[in-house]
């Protein structure tokens, strides 16, 4: 897999995409993560990539022409699954995207930024806009990095423990059950007598009606079949 970001910031993307998992990751040639600096395709000699809307609208709006070069000397270079926008209007970011997504091979983000882009790069290049929450950041630089860690860690080999990805919060549309550690008792704190059971059966169903109750509690909102 290859994602290709265009930024304004690409300083703020350093550390989150080369740490951790998604490092790991890149050092085993299962995922590339570019990261494009808009400035370098703006014509202007201050490179310039902002202007002032039409309309009288306050703040500062994306160009057109600086995003569309971008976009179109990669699209010369590969062909691209999905150019995708990060915006607080698009549609809301989740894991059954995330395993959507990580199936793909090429990716185009393009982070938002000021107040927002020229609206004809959302009507001509875009082809997915994702937001990963109702609120605004300062730009989607950060939302950028949300997506490539949910992404990447989903593909084969990224994590050591490929099972553990499966059992993951919302794989199932359910929280993750409660899980504990070493010691049994702690504080006169106890772990659950049927997790030192050892009876598998019983400690899946406990799991399951665990994850079932801490969903209908936390999230409401979720389906649960």
């Amino acid at each position: 897999m290859r994602i290709d970001i265009i930024t304004v910031l690409p300083e703020l993307l350093e550390s989150p995409l080369n740490c951790s998992i998604l490092k790991r990751a890149q050092e085993k040639n299962l995922a590339k993560i570019v990261v494009h600096n808009l400035r370098d395709y703006s014509t202007n000699k201050h490179r310039r990539v902002d202007d002032y809307p039409f309309g009288g609208t306050a703040g500062m709006v994306m160009q057109i022409e600086p995003i569309d070069r971008a976009i179109s000397q990669l699209k010369t270079e590969r062909t691209y699954d999905e150019v995708i926008y990060t915006s607080p209007d698009g549609e809301p970011f989740a894991q059954r995207m995330a395993n959507t997504l990580s199936m793909a091979e090429n990716l185009i983000i393009l982070c938002g930024h000021y107040k927002g882009i020229d609206y004809r790069i959302r009507e001509h290049l875009i082809t997915k806009e994702i937001s990963i929450g109702d609120y605004v950041l300062t730009g989607g630089e950060l939302a950028a990095a949300v997506m490539c860690d949910a992404i990447i860690r989903l593909i084969p080999g990224a994590i050591g423990d490929e099972q553990s990805a499966l059992s993951d919060s919302f794989q199932d549309n359910l929280l993750a059950a409660p899980i504990y550690t070493r010691p049994a008792e702690y504080k006169g704190w106890k772990v659950p007598d049927i997790l030192l059971s050892g009876h598998q059966r019983k400690i899946e169903e406990w799991e399951h009606e665990k994850a079932i109750e801490r969903t209908r509690l936390r999230r409401p909102d979720l389906l649960i079949d």
